[in-house]
């Protein structure tokens, strides 16, 4: 299922969420070149979280295999920073398709109730709290890890308890028939979460880092209370109201 849009008008401009879109595609063009073998594969060495590099499980030297024919080598440097850098890494144009899209649909009614500044930490902070789940389900892992799932996981989180009822559309495909539905929000978002739970005991090289969606999501659906903004809230509300 994938969902397409929402019926849930905005009453800000949404400034972050184009921003963080933007600067996901930038980072995709000039430090991944946009997919291409050498840019990816150093992007993700350099660039990507290493649970087991960060926590010091990993000798210095040490070669992890990051695709076919592929691997990096754990080398001497400051691995803290990845916990940043690797929110705005990807590994193939769909994963940051997948993620945009999402962040599209979702971002601008979360950043309405909480405001741009407050937007962007909250954005950040379940981008830390999504590294923190995963990192502490395999502290040792060798797995790079990448992408702004986990980040945008907190924005879903905070959107199916800020809009339980708004009804989202979504595509649904069954192999070579594609037909549309509307859910509610409740619905759609506790079904995503759902799948991430089943998916907890997957671990493979390039595979998905579930703990981060659900520990993302998680830290998401709990910050939004520190976050939202009353002003803004009640016109929210009052928008919703009037519907």
């Amino acid at each position: 299922m994938f969902p397409y849009r929402d019926d849930n008008p905005a009453i800000l401009t949404p400034f972050v969420t184009v921003g963080l879109i933007a600067a996901n595609v930038a980072a995709w063009v000039v430090l991944q070149g946009m997919g291409g073998d050498v840019a990816l594969a150093t992007s993700v060495c350099e660039l990507g979280l290493v649970p087991g590099d960060l926590l010091g499980r990993i000798p210095i030297g040490t070669a992890i295999p990051i695709g076919p024919g592929m691997s990096c080598v754990i080398e001497p440097g400051t691995p803290w920073r990845t916990v940043l850098s690797s929110m705005f890494m990807h590994g193939g144009w769909m994963h940051l398709i997948g993620n945009c899209w999402f962040l599209w649909v979702f971002g601008n009614n979360v950043e309405d109730a909480m405001g741009h500044v407050r937007f962007l930490g909250f954005y950040l902070l379940c981008g830390l709290g999504a590294a923190a789940a995963q990192i502490l389900a395999d502290p040792a892992s060798s797995v790079p890890m990448v992408g702004a799932s986990g980040a945008i996981s907190g924005v879903m989180g905070a959107y199916a308890v800020l809009y339980p009822k708004v009804k989202i559309h979504m595509l649904v495909v069954l192999v070579i028939i594609f037909f549309r539905v509307t859910v509610p929000a409740w619905l759609m978002l506790g079904y995503w979460f759902v799948l991430q739970t089943v998916g907890l005991g997957v671990d493979s090289v390039g595979g998905v880092a579930f703990w981060a969606h659900v520990g993302g999501f998680v830290a998401g659906a709990v910050l939004i209370k520190l976050f939202r903004d009353p002003v803004l809230w009640h016109r929210r509300t009052e928008l919703l109201r009037a519907r």
